[in-house]
């Protein structure tokens, strides 16, 4: 992993935007970032950290990360970090923005955006960056798969915190178990650890629950047993419980058959007492039923001799009305002869008042007598009435005989007109049709000609795009070859000026020792400098790749341009050299000549098919002429005798008719005469009628009520009784009947008249023992069913209980084997005899191995002095695995990193930091790290320790990689001449690059 760039705005303590350029600070190997406290020179650090993983190392972090925007930035300014780093072979820049609280847009107050995430790659074949992500979760599992390291680990990895190493370095077992599980991921190791446990307790619970279950059946056997079975004191888990439950639960079933046998004996006996009771019962109850019988029966015949008056009067009551039903015929028809005298009376009064005086006071007879004589004079007239008629219909038919003259007359002017006018019709019809037929053949020949004619034009409009399209394609390809020229040519000089300055790049890799790669010298007095204007081979590569791409452009243009030439070729040879505008006009001319040819012959079948109906309106009309002839003709005859009909029977109707306006008029009134006096005639007979016939129903009437025995007829209608009334009194004398019968019938019982001489039932003394005998029958019955399932929840549970041991078996052996494996991992297992847990047996390997690579750097930085060691020997009373001690090769002594002075223990924690990233970075996967940060503790060092140390750090340089140094250290700032200086101001800190520049010149301009 290297760094390029970083740009900073608005983050930490820097208000405004500033830039670092790492690939100028690195180019040194070593530079150096130093700045007064509080500065800001831990925020580029944490910068870093923000770009890759959206967030900052340690307690500097919050939650939202809200915390990282700068104080003195702008309120219109947004907090953002951007990195530019090769990692993997991959260029990428990162950018992120965090949560950011602004002023609203629109009115008062603020509001929160959310945090912002860019991941882009550099694309070395466009020559572009293209987006990768915008997702915080997906950017995050990206650089971290690239890194092959979390957060924590970079930060111990890459920004080399010294502090934390001077802890680690004192920390107890512990502690530095902690920080290595952290950057060596042992947490796998944990887990199994953790797995192991709780596979351990798990299986633990299983056997107590299934000795609990165990213990269950056996308390549900004793619930079962009663007092007859005691439980094993042992509890889940302890040995001999399951024997002790089943030996209990054997001598629990034992008992329970033996109360068994005991309760059937009782039952038995109890069923005996019981059926002699229920007999008992049954007796006592018969005769209690048989002498409440009698007494009701004795109540019954009291009350028919209290109610005997009453039924004597009703019994009266119901012969009346039996002598009184022989007489309502004769009541029904003197009321039926008394309605209809009404009625006639009635109906001959209002006759008499429709007819005329002479006639009010005449009899029947009379009125009979005057009607005939009005019908004899209507007969009279009933011929007169019929010449009426034949008159009216004579007028009728001599008017339709001169409308039928006038449309004959109609038809012959009309036909004759149009019959005038025939041959011209025809003859303009036939040229009409001859016309159309010619320019149906004129249409067809011109059809023939407009499809060509078409696509010559066509083809002309093509030709004539396809020209201007062509000297567009050829300008653009001549333009193409001027830029694949261009691009060439600049290739080339990029090309020459790079082998002009080639000895600076191959001076750049020489060391000292280390024969040159040209010319084999070990020893390289005055190396090549890259000066300003120097060309490297990413310059030479991006102009290669431009010019292929401009060579690729030309292809492609004059590609383009080759297929108009060809498109334009086969356009001109369709369409020829005559311009668009004349074969438009030309489609055109043939279009409207078609189109009015085709309009023309349009015309063909109207004009036969007019020609077909003139001809037959022709032969309509003569046929017409003709019959309209022969009809007026036929009426000539016809008007002669209906005239001569006529007066004859207008001079017989002017006789009969009278003072009469016709002869209907004079029948009207003789027919109203006439009907007015026989409907007075026949009311005036029904009248007369109909006293006679109420006389006779009066005399029949007193003969029926005498021989009935009443002394008047009202006598008779009141004695009568209504359908309703009768079936009430009937029912009352058959209730009466029917009660003294049944009341004869229980007085007459052997049976109840000799139980009613006994003494009284005691039902309720016999009910008591019936009842005690049913709850002693229960009691037994309940006894043996309790004892029968008894036995049989007793069987159960021990088949049960039975199973369980059984299944309980692989379980306990299966707890013993884990709970081992689990002690053993855990340290707590007396097979553990360093008591080391597996995690920390795994941490102390990876240790042994920081150990090994920290010496290395170590002894150089001691002038060979101190050597460290892993030790896994107990610390008091905690667990071993996690020592780590200082061997001294001056007193060949091996002791405690405590007991290191301040300086010692700087240059100890930095080669074990560095060692350590050594060691994690293999472990992540070999990922190479081109930067490092190292942050503060040179101050504690001597001038001869801090030229080994830097002697040590510059080393690092080797394989072109780079170190930073964090430090106030003011000496350090004459040694390290690369330098990013951090300037705090009261409007926010800012950097400076300082010192070394690639050109070897020195500056101390901002950047």
């Amino acid at each position: 992993m290297r760094l390029h760039r970083l740009d900073l705005t608005a983050f930490g303590p820097f208000g405004g935007a500033q830039s670092v350029d790492f690939d100028e600070l690195s180019a040194a190997g070593l530079f150096l970032l130093h700045g007064p406290t509080g500065a800001g020179k831990t925020s580029v650090l944490d910068a870093v950290c923000y770009a890759l993983y959206g967030s900052v190392p340690g307690a500097r972090q919050n939650g939202q990360g809200t915390n990282l925007r700068s104080d003195h930035a702008a309120p219109g300014t947004r907090t953002e970090v951007t990195l530019e780093l090769t990692v993997a072979g991959r260029r990428l820049e990162i950018a992120r923005q965090p949560p950011w609280e602004r002023p609203k847009k629109r009115g008062a107050g603020t509001t929160v955006d959310k945090a912002q995430s860019l991941l882009r790659e550099y694309d070395t074949a466009t020559g572009a960056w293209k987006d990768l992500s915008r997702s915080h979760q997906e950017i995050g599992e990206e650089i971290t798969q690239l890194l092959g390291m979390s957060r924590e680990q970079f930060c111990q990895v890459v920004l080399l915190p010294q502090g934390d190493f001077a802890r680690f370095l004192r920390a107890d077992a512990e502690a530095r178990g902690r920080l290595l599980g952290r950057l060596f991921d042992t947490g796998r190791f944990a887990e199994v650890e953790k797995r192991l446990a709780e596979r351990r307790r798990a299986t633990e619970a299983r056997v107590r629950e299934g000795d609990a279950a165990l213990l269950a059946e056996a308390h549900r056997m004793q619930q079962a047993a009663g007092d007859a079975m005691e439980l094993p004191e042992l509890a889940p888990g302890e040995p001999g419980l399951a024997g002790a439950v089943l030996a209990a639960a054997a001598v629990a079933r034992s008992t329970a058959r033996e109360l068994l046998t005991t309760a059937h004996c009782g039952r038995l006996a109890a069923e005996s007492a019981q059926a002699a009771a229920e007999r008992e019962l049954a007796d006592v109850r018969e005769r209690d039923r048989l002498q409440r019988r009698f007494a009701e029966a004795r109540e019954r015949a009291e009350a028919l001799r209290e109610r005997a008056g009453a039924h004597r009067e009703a019994q009266t009551r119901m012969e009346r009305a039996r002598k009184a039903e022989t007489v309502a015929p004769a009541l029904d028809l003197r009321e039926a002869a008394d309605a209809e005298h009404r009625e006639a009376a009635a109906r001959a009064a209002r006759a008499r008042a429709r007819l005329p005086e002479p006639f009010a006071d005449s009899g029947a007879a009379g009125l009979a007598a005057a009607a005939r004589r009005a019908a004899e004079e209507l007969g009279g007239l009933e011929s007169a009435r019929r010449g009426e008629r034949r008159l009216a219909d004579l007028a009728a038919e001599r008017a339709d005989l001169d409308r039928r003259e006038r449309d004959d007359e109609d038809v012959l002017t009309e036909a004759e007109t149009w019959l005038a006018g025939w041959d011209a019709v025809r003859t303009d019809l036939r040229a009409r049709i001859e016309h159309a037929q010619e320019a149906a053949a004129r249409a067809e020949q011109l059809d023939g000609r407009r499809e060509p004619a078409r696509r010559r034009l066509e083809a002309a409009r093509r030709r004539d795009t396809l020209t201007g399209d062509l000297d567009a394609a050829r300008q653009a390809a001549l333009a193409a070859r001027d830029r694949t020229q261009s691009a060439r040519e600049h290739w080339l000089d990029v090309k020459e000026q790079r082998l002009r300055g080639i000895a600076a790049e191959l001076a750049a890799t020489l060391a000292d020792g280390e024969p040159c790669t040209v010319c084999g010298a070990t020893e390289h007095p005055a190396p090549a400098r890259k000066d300003a204007g120097h060309v490297g081979r990413e310059a030479e590569e991006r102009a290669l790749a431009a010019y292929r791409r401009a060579e690729e452009s030309q292809a492609e243009e004059e590609r383009a341009h080759g297929l108009l030439r060809e498109a334009l070729a086969a356009a001109t040879a369709e369409a020829g050299d005559a311009p668009s505008d004349r074969l438009a006009a030309e489609a055109q001319e043939a279009e409207q000549a078609y189109a009015q040819a085709r309009a023309q012959a349009s015309a063909l079948h109207p004009a036969r098919e007019e020609l077909r109906q003139a001809e037959q309106e022709h032969e309509r009309r003569a046929q017409a002429q003709r019959e309209a002839a022969v009809r007026s003709a036929s009426r000539v005859g016809h008007r002669e005798r209906m005239e001569r009909e006529r007066l004859a029977l207008e001079e017989e109707l002017t006789r009969v008719r009278g003072a009469a306006d016709s002869v209907g008029a004079r029948a009207a009134e003789l027919e109203s005469r006439a009907a007015r006096l026989t409907e007075a005639a026949e009311a005036a007979r029904a009248a007369e009628e109909s006293a006679e016939r109420l006389k006779a129903a009066d005399g029949r009437l007193d003969e029926a009520a005498f021989r009935a025995g009443f002394d008047t007829p009202q006598a008779a209608a009141d004695a009568l009784l209504d359908a309703t009334a009768h079936r009430e009194l009937q029912r009352r004398l058959d209730a009466w009947q029917s009660e003294e019968a049944a009341v004869r019938a229980a007085l007459a019982e052997p049976d109840t008249v000799a139980a009613a001489g006994l003494p009284p039932a005691d039902l309720a003394a016999a009910e008591r023992a019936a009842a005690e005998a049913a709850e002693r029958l229960r009691a037994a019955a309940s006894a043996q069913d309790a004892a029968a399932r008894r036995c049989a929840q007793l069987d159960e549970l021990s088949a049960r209980a039975q199973s369980g041991v059984r299944r309980l078996a692989p379980l306990h052996e299966e707890y013993d084997r884990v709970a081992r494996l689990a002690g053993l991992a855990a340290g707590t297992s007396a097979d553990n005899e360093r008591k080391m847990r597996l995690e920390a047996y795994v941490l102390a390997a990876r240790l042994e191995q920081v150990a090994a690579a920290a010496t290395a750097r170590l002894q150089r930085m001691s002038s060979g002095r101190y050597t460290l060691v892993h030790s896994d020997d107990r610390a008091g009373r905690g667990r071993s695995g996690l020592g780590l001690h200082v061997v001294d090769a001056w007193t060949g002594r091996e002791r405690d990193t405590a007991t290191l002075s301040g300086g010692e223990t700087f240059f100890a924690s930095l080669a074990l930091a560095l060692g350590l990233a050594d060691v994690v970075t293999d472990e992540a996967g070999g990922v190479r790290l081109d930067t490092l940060f190292i942050d503060e503790g040179f101050g504690s060092l001597d001038d001869q320790t801090l030229d080994e140390v830097l002697d040590v750090l510059d080393s690092l340089r080797e394989r072109d990689r780079s170190v930073g140094i964090v430090s106030h250290v003011g000496d350090l700032r004459r040694r390290i001449h690369a330098q990013l200086e951090v300037v705090k101001g009261r409007s926010g800190s800012t950097v400076r690059l300082r010192g070394y520049r690639p050109s070897g010149r020195r500056g101390s301009g901002e950047e």
